[in-house]
């Protein structure tokens, strides 16, 4: 069998079985839609002469939606299998997709590999091969055994993250079941079926875990571990990971904890400081100081109180060497729904009745030109993007006036706010030093794919990395550079990984 060039789904495995006459589509046909359109695999909609004007309507309406074909398709009318041939002639295997429940597929005169979802009952036509399978989500799964089995040498690469975040990834091309040019196949990994089916099937698993995070409990000390409560899914995915000592990861998931943590990742990039070099542009770590909850004894109890009203909370700062305006952001990075919550801050008094939560930490804000450089690494791979940030302080205080000066809050993932002006360009950036810290970053993470954020300290050119993130989309750099160098990434760890 050749690899899968092409599915025609037929419409006994779109609807649902109700009989109202919403004809709702089943749970997951757009979700399969749009993966077998950004897998660039030709999809087409067939239906039969007996589905009422208002269902072919809608299957018409679908196919334009998800650049499909929408074909009738009768096996017992001469020639309407030839509306389909052209389609159908592109190359490659086709896959016809129907519901055991529709009795005339059997009777297709052509040589499409049939897929037949839900009664393995039916049986099978001499001059057809048939496969059977349960659910309509273990179509992706099939595709990619297909294809592997066709290309011999592939391998099947499994990913989780949230939808949203897929598809920003898989409208770029990221996630093909069809066979990249290094011989990657993608298979979306679902906890709609047994995960132990799909993962026996794979070779590597890539996953975004801080999507499929409950809840974070942060170590009482920098030294001490975070605490992860994953969902039900993650959690039977993890159990595997464990289980398998020789199942390969991008990346294992104890190598996210740091950059869930701002605490230790600021820590981290202390180290920074090893790789300056006299007389020449430094790069470094922000300033910043913890602030978190502390605990007094009351009537036999511990009670926890919110130290951002610590009176030697100035003096703490002028000692972790932070001048006003500060930026604050609670310490749990991402995963939870409070870890974006951040506020500027332009003197002690702001502290008060601050609603960023504890533990939070207190960071320098760096007068940057409004300037942010994005730098993504990709294995050996490192790129860069421009884009514009936050005002100097000068200007974020006319804010603060004007905001009644009062704290300015924010969401760092919606409502950062940026200056329309952006004053330091590509040029201004020592760009090999900026590649040294991304080298000495991966290895002192041990991650293959992140990202991180650096400004430029005006008058010092202080280059100052703000942010470190795990699996970033790299929407700004061009996806025909990208897009590759995240395959040769993935392929490049799992062969080195697997010679260990």
């Amino acid at each position: 069998m050749s690899l899968v060039g092409g599915v025609m789904l037929d419409e006994s495995v779109l609807f649902s079985d109700s009989n109202d006459s919403s004809f709702q589509l089943r749970p997951g046909v757009p979700v399969l839609l749009r993966k077998l359109r950004s897998s660039n695999i030709r999809t087409a909609i067939s239906y039969g002469l007996d589905l009422s004007a208002d269902k072919v309507s809608e299957l018409k309406r679908m196919a334009l939606e998800y650049s499909c074909k929408c074909f009738l398709l009768d096996a017992s009318m001469d020639g309407t299998v030839d509306e389909s041939r052209a389609w159908s002639d592109g190359g490659g295997s086709i896959l016809y997709v129907v519901s055991g429940n529709k009795a005339a597929f059997h009777k297709l005169n052509c040589h499409w590999l049939i897929i037949v979802i839900g009664n393995e009952g039916v049986s099978a036509c001499d001059n057809l091969s048939m496969l059977y399978i349960n659910k309509l989500e273990e179509l992706p799964l099939t595709i990619c055994r297909l294809n592997k089995k066709a290309i011999g040498n592939a391998l099947i690469v499994g990913y989780v993250m949230k939808p949203s975040r897929e598809e920003d990834f898989a409208k770029r091309g990221a996630f093909p079941m069809y066979p990249t040019p290094n011989r990657l196949i993608f298979l979306p990994l679902t906890f709609e079926i047994p995960l132990s089916s799909q993962l026996k099937e794979v070779d590597v698993v890539i996953h975004k875990a801080t999507d499929e995070i409950i809840s974070i409990e942060l170590g009482s000390s920098s030294e001490s571990c975070t605490r992860i409560t994953y969902t039900t899914g993650m959690q039977e995915l993890q159990r595997f990971m464990e289980d398998q000592s020789d199942f390969i990861v991008i990346d294992p998931l104890d190598n996210i904890f740091p950059v869930l943590d701002r605490l230790k990742i600021q820590l981290i990039l202390l180290g920074l400081q090893d790789l300056n070099v006299e007389g020449c542009r430094t790069i470094r770590a922000p300033h910043f100081l913890k602030v978190c909850y502390s605990y007094i004894y009351i009537y036999g109890s511990n009670m926890q109180v919110n130290d951002f009203n610590d009176p030697d909370l100035t003096q703490r700062l002028s000692e972790a060497k932070l001048s006003f305006p500060c930026i604050v952001k609670p310490q749990v990075a991402c995963g939870v729904a409070d870890a974006h919550s951040m506020a500027i801050v332009f003197g002690a008094e702001d502290f008060r009745h601050l609603s960023v939560p504890l533990p939070a930490v207190v960071q320098e804000y760096v007068n940057h030109s409004s300037t942010l450089f994005k730098f993504y690494v990709l294995g050996e791979n490192v790129f860069h993007a421009v884009k514009k940030s936050t005002p100097n302080s000068v200007n974020l205080m006319k804010s603060y006036e004007r905001n009644g000066f009062r704290p300015i809050m924010f969401d760092s993932l919606k409502s950062l706010p940026t200056d329309t002006e952006s004053g330091f360009k590509i040029d201004d950036l020592e760009l090999g030093l900026v590649k040294d810290a991304a080298k000495w970053l991966a290895g002192k993470l041990d991650l293959t794919i992140f990202g991180f954020d650096v400004v430029i300290q005006e008058g010092a050119g202080d280059h100052v990395i703000v942010d470190v993130n795990y699996l970033p989309s790299f929407k700004e750099v061009p996806k025909d550079i990208a897009i590759p160098a995240f395959w040769d990434a993935i392929k490049t760890k799992f062969e080195s990984k697997k010679t260990k």
